[in-house]
């Protein structure tokens, strides 16, 4: 699987532009604040529906424009060809289309093209928040299997539903309303206590599987990247109480149901939901400590590189191989790290780099280059 072309009207910095692009490696050159990023942003959106950089799609449309429009054409199996079309319209539902016909929803495109993106932002996937490693599996779980997107979208539905009745359960107590009217709300709450916990324990399935198979390739991978210098572990950290074992749907909805039970009380005098996937984290480790907090900067590197290369060598596994894409990622390596993961990702169907000049592409990478400048990129 690669992307023979792209098309932006609108997307960030670009009025338009077109890019024909190849299998192998592509090197997007320029300073930085040109838009060499904003190119392959919009192959990642293609991909997840998200960007790397922001968390809503509203910066992502040019100043003074209404709407965005990203058309990628991607060669799948079998020399296949695909265009897919996406319509981003801040405040107002997004529209896609694939061959040219439109599609019910925008996440109808999802599976068609894979992509395994490394940025300097990944170091937040070592050194961040909890929300950070969270995002990290259900962006992977989404791209192995789409309908996650929407079991996705339907824990934050129920989780946003259950906060505000929750929070006006919390405030109706304090201020000691009628009996009658916390009662009606606490009937309302055991509802989307049953949504939360069939939803929750789904997502929370999918996630410690993921994990599961992620374990042996992200210790593969950092053992590949460090060259053997520390043992990388991945660990669930639950807000329920996990026993080994407890890893189906079903023994797992139970486990949540008797932990939103037990917190009830506290949920109600805090206002918010404290059990579910929404709390949870992975804990990376090097040896018997925690990653976050005790490893170097170039061994928080090292395990944010062999995160992403563990999310390629799982999606090549599952069939269809992912493109590659580095985001200005080798101005932030020492020179060891740089060149072992070119050699690594070298290999690749199809890998995209962006880099401020021609000399942080690693030799091993060297393939067709774009010149980006002045909001036109041009072949070399």
């Amino acid at each position: 699987m690669f992307v023979t072309a792209l098309g932006l009207l609108d997307f960030r910095s670009y009025q338009q532009a077109e890019v024909q692009l190849q299998a192998g490696v592509t090197a997007f050159v320029g300073p930085n604040g040109q838009g060499k990023t904003n190119l392959v942003e919009a192959i990642h959106y293609t991909a997840t529906l998200g960007s790397h950089r922001v968390a809503s799609d509203a910066p992502l449309v040019r100043a003074g424009a209404p709407r965005a429009i990203v058309r990628t054409e991607i060669r799948s199996d079998h020399e296949r060809d695909l265009i897919v079309e996406l319509e981003i319209n801040p405040g107002r539902a997004n529209r896609a289309r694939v061959n040219r016909s439109p599609v019910p929803r925008p996440r109808e495109v999802l599976g068609l093209l894979r992509t395994v993106l490394f940025a300097p932002e990944d170091l937040a996937l070592v050194k961040g928040d909890p929300s950070e490693r969270r995002h990290f599996l259900d962006e992977l779980l989404t791209l192995r299997s789409p309908r996650f997107a929407g079991v996705r979208q339907d824990y934050d539905r129920i989780l946003k539903q259950r906060n505000s009745l929750l929070k006006s359960a919390a405030v109706a107590r304090r201020q000691n309303r009628s009996g009658g009217a916390i009662e009606g709300q606490l009937r309302t709450l055991d509802v989307w206590d049953s949504h939360l916990v069939t939803t929750g324990s789904e997502l929370l399935a999918a996630r410690l599987d993921l994990l599961e198979s992620l374990r042996p390739l992200v210790s593969g991978s950092y053992d590949a990247v460090a060259r053997g210098k520390g043992d990388a572990r991945l660990e669930y950290k639950s807000s329920v109480p996990l026993e080994p074992g407890v890893a189906s749907r079903e023994q797992l909805a139970e486990v949540l149901q008797n932990a939103v039970q037990d917190r009830r009380t506290d949920e109600l005098e805090r206002g918010v939901s404290l059990v579910g996937p929404h709390r949870d984290d992975v804990v990376l480790g090097l040896g018997d400590l925690p990653a976050k907090g005790y490893a170097s900067h170039g061994e928080s590197w090292s395990f944010a590189l062999a995160l992403r290369l563990a999310s390629y060598e799982l999606l090549r596994s599952d069939g269809g191989e992912p493109v590659l894409i580095l985001d200005d990622v080798f101005a932030e390596l020492d020179t060891s790290r740089r060149d072992r993961l070119a050699e690594l990702v070298a290999p690749a169907e199809q890998v995209l780099v962006t880099a401020a000049v021609g000399a942080d592409v690693p030799a091993e990478l060297q393939g067709a280059r774009f010149e980006v400048g002045g909001g036109s990129v041009r072949r070399v």
